[in-house]
Parts: structure tokens; sequence; C-alpha cells
């Protein structure tokens, strides 16, 4: 028995896993997050299921991987019978999307933030609507302004297909173990109505990539080998973007 609680505490560490404790405070987060029950919920890390529960309460389904044998244990021994629940033993950044509409909502473990977000976003079925707690840090990268100081590159490509905002603030000490960053409820709502056509994403992909990736000091010197100072210069003034702008710092 000890032997299982030591390994399933490393697991945790490994994993920079942070439980949730207030189940009222759950339970808010939920009922603001506009799931109704014809949704199917993914859950990714539900650990000792304090989001699981609350998302059993007010959804269709929820399906949820969890990497850690003894929390999937417990989980499952606990919700045996539950037919709404389908449960994964098994890493979430190996599972396959579903084709058909789904939501998530998941307290996922710090330091897989960034490649769970590419997963779900770059995705062919990307989620209607995502609620993930994260810090503050990978939150910022991927809203850009004015949480960050600067709007980067992959806030800029995310912007024309997701509508990403910050719900709720965290007290450290609302988690166990407290963590010792500022932890986000982050809400990555996709658009009805992308921004750009769906045959122009790779053009606009390469576009946002090539300019941000420009050793130059401004947008002006960076691009003008392809439009021509004169001319570049021109466009950036009509639609009011000073010569000396980085791209970090134009809206995107």
């Amino acid at each position: 028995m000890m032997n299982n609680q030591k390994k399933s505490l490393r697991t945790r560490i490994a994993y920079s896993q942070n439980f949730i404790k207030d189940k009222a405070l759950v339970a808010l987060l939920i009922n603001n997050s506009g799931i109704t029950g014809q949704d199917v919920v993914y859950e990714i890390g539900p650990g000792q299921g304090i989001i699981t529960e609350q998302l059993l309460r007010v959804s269709a389904k929820v399906v949820a991987y969890e990497i850690d044998s003894n929390l999937y244990n417990k989980l499952k021994d606990r919700y045996i019978g539950d037919g709404k629940l389908v449960l994964h033993l098994g890493d979430f950044m190996d599972c396959p999307l579903p084709t058909g509409p789904y939501k998530v909502f998941s307290n996922i473990p710090f330091n897989i933030s960034s490649a769970v977000i590419k997963k779900l976003t770059n995705a062919n079925s990307s989620p209607v609507d995502t609620h993930l707690i994260v810090q503050k840090e990978a939150a910022a990268k991927i809203m850009g302004r004015p949480l960050d100081s600067k709007n980067s590159q992959m806030a800029t490509l995310l912007y024309p297909w997701f509508d990403i905002s910050a719900v709720h603030s965290f007290r450290k000490n609302d988690f166990f173990p407290a963590p010792r960053v500022d932890t986000l409820l982050i809400r990555i709502l996709r658009r009805a109505r992308p921004l750009i056509g769906l045959f122009e994403k790779k053009l606009f992909d390469d576009f946002v990539v090539y300019t941000y990736s420009q050793f130059k000091p401004n947008v002006l010197e960076g691009l003008a080998s392809i439009f021509g100072a004169k001319q570049l210069s021109l466009i950036l003034h009509k639609i009011g973007i000073p010569d000396t702008a980085k791209p970090t710092e134009i809206e995107p």
C-alpha cells in the first residue's frame, strides 16, 4: 500500500499536478461554463475526480483520460456502473479526438499545458468550447495583450479561429499542493465564423511565422523584401501601424 502511494505521489510530481480542493468553487465554475445536458465533455487528468463529479452532474457524457494507474483505479471503483463516464487509463496526448461536437473542461498538468493547447487547437475537429486551468504564463502566451506585454506568434496564429479569455483567477491555496505560480481558468471558444477563410489558413499561418521569424528591428525591415520598403510603408500607414513596430506590438 505504501509503495503504491509513493509511486502515485512521484507520478503527480512528474506531471506537475495541483489538485483543486473546493467542490463549491468547481461547481460554480462549471455552472458558469455553458456546459449542458446535451454536451460530451473531455477531461484531461481527472485526478481525484472533483471536477469529474460536477461534470457528470451537468453533461450528457464525460470522457476522461488519467495517466496515473492508482488514481485511475480509484475513479474506476468510485464510478463503476455509471454509464455517463468513459474512463481511460493512458496519456491524453496519445488519444484520438472525436469527430463530432465536444467540449473540454480540465485542470491539466502545468508542464504539458502548451502541448495540450496545441493538440486541441490544431485538431481537424477542435472542441467547440474549452475551459482549462493553467498557469498564468501559459495563458499569457496564447492570449497576448493585455494579459501579456506583447502578442506572441502563437496568440496571433490562434486569434482568427478562437476567442480566448481568462474567466477566473485562483488563489494558491485553492490547490493541493499549492502551486508557486499564478493560476487562471481560461476559455478557448471556437469562433462560429473564423475571421479568415479556411482556404487562406495556410497562407495566413505561413505569413505570420515568416513575419515573427525575421531577425530585424521592426516589421518594415522584416517584410521590405516581400513588399518593397516604399509600398510596405504606405500599407502600414494606411492601417495605422508605425514603421517602427515589432510583430509582437501589432494586434492580430
